[in-house]
Formats: structure tokens, C-alpha cells, sequence
């Protein structure tokens, strides 16, 4: 499986945006999806997850702003970003696993073991 994120770029705080990470190869409809971020000199974190069940993960700073959701028809997974914040800044990646997880490791990025490249999303105050 390959992973292909966009939608990253500048907003001012407040903003929105709204990344996208399209999968070729193999069926991902049974896949969990994560999209996880890195800002300099910090460990990379997992911003929201869903699995293919419906369960979600989304980490407490982004609760209420942000909405992960699918489309398994056109094997999509997008990250609705609202009242962003200059914290939100960072590059944003988008990952993938057909194994099953139980939600306590859902926000794992050793959980994953498919990557997209970054996209960068910049938050001015």
C-alpha cells in the first residue's frame, strides 16, 4: 500500500484546512488510518485515527477541531482541521495497517507500518 497525503499549507489562526491521503495498491476498506504529525524537535504524535469499524482516536489538543473520516470507495482518508491554532503547527503524516487494533494502541506509530510522505501545515498567529 502506498499512501499519498496533501492539502498542508499556511493559514492564519482560526482557519481551516482540510488534508487528504489516497491509497493505491490493495484494498484498504479493512485498514485502521491514522494521520499523526511532527513539529521540530518533537516526537511525532497521532492527531486522530479511525478504524474500519467506526472507532476513532483524536488526541485531547485536537478534540472538537478536528474530524477524521474515510471514503473506502475511492480509498481516501481526510483530516477536517477547524479553529486552527499556531500549536497545530507541523508537518502531518498519514499511516496505514491492516492489522487489528484495540484503542489503547490506536495512537501508536509503531502500530503502522504504512507511511505517506508529510505535508506541512502552518498556523500564523
Amino acid at each position: 500500500v502506498q499512501l499519498q497525503a496533501c492539502g498542508g499549507g499556511l493559514v492564519q489562526a482560526g482557519g481551516f484546512l482540510s488534508l487528504s491521503c489516497a491509497a493505491s495498491g490493495r484494498s484498504f476498506s479493512g485498514y485502521t488510518m491514522g494521520w499523526f504529525r511532527q513539529a521540530p524537535g518533537e516526537a511525532r504524535e497521532c492527531v486522530a485515527a479511525l478504524k474500519s469499524s467506526g472507532g476513532t482516536y483524536y488526541t485531547d489538543s485536537v478534540k472538537g477541531r478536528f474530524t477524521i473520516s474515510r471514503d473506502s470507495a475511492k480509498k481516501t482518508v481526510f483530516l477536517q482541521m477547524n479553529s486552527l491554532k499556531p500549536e497545530d503547527t507541523a508537518v502531518y503524516y498519514c499511516a496505514g495497517t491492516a492489522r487489528y487494533l484495540i484503542s489503547s494502541i490506536m495512537g501508536l506509530p509503531d502500530a503502522y507500518e504504512y507511511w505517506g510522505q508529510g505535508t506541512e501545515v502552518t498556523v500564523s498567529s
